[in-house]
């Protein structure tokens, strides 16, 4: 099925297709023969070592990173734009998306990091508004929970690190959830 989409999808969809779910074009070495005064060595080849057909799979290579990068999110991107060629962001991009549940003792550590950058520069907010943003940031399998805390704590006169503490004690619950759902 993906052929089909590739064969009737934007110029060269095969190869780029290639590019991502295969290993890259490597540029190998290439034995330089003895001369007069050097003996035979090896070194790596460079793009002008490379045939016609071979610059074409690099150009293809280079594009389907690009593709790649130009498509994920700022914080997805932020993780994989190190690599270097599509098929190490796509298998990095997949497991990200396999790990896609952030434990909530992270979160609570971000979200404090957060709270502490806005103290030091002399912002302030009601416990409500920063009970709120807590609460509704969290990842999709805590929505039963964010109910619960809703329902059951004061949010006007409660601080989040409280709210952190009650929902760490439903992460087991949490993270079933979140198995469920993949």
């Amino acid at each position: 099925m993906a052929d089909n989409v590739i064969a009737t999808g934007k110029e060269h969809g095969k190869q780029l297709y290639a590019s991502i779910i295969n290993r890259p074009f490597k540029y190998g070495t290439i034995e330089v023969p003895r001369t007069p005064t050097t003996l035979p060595s090896i070194r790596d080849r460079t793009y002008k070592d490379l045939t016609e057909a071979e610059k074409i799979y690099e150009a293809y290579d280079i594009r389907a990173t690009n593709i790649v990068l130009q498509g994920l999110p700022q914080d997805v991107y932020s993780l994989v734009n190190h690599h270097t060629d599509a098929k190490e962001i796509w298998d990095r991009v997949k497991l990200l998306i396999k790990e896609k549940g952030e434990t909530i003792h992270s979160y609570y550590l971000r979200f404090a990091q957060l709270i502490n950058d806005i103290n030091t520069i002399g912002m302030s907010m009601q416990p409500i508004q920063v009970n709120t943003k807590f609460v509704n940031h969290l990842q999709p399998e805590w929505r039963k929970f964010v109910t619960d805390v809703k329902l059951a704590k004061d949010m006007h006169n409660t601080n989040f690190d409280h709210l952190y503490a009650y929902l760490r004690q439903h992460e087991a619950h949490a993270n079933e959830v979140r198995l469920m759902r993949q």
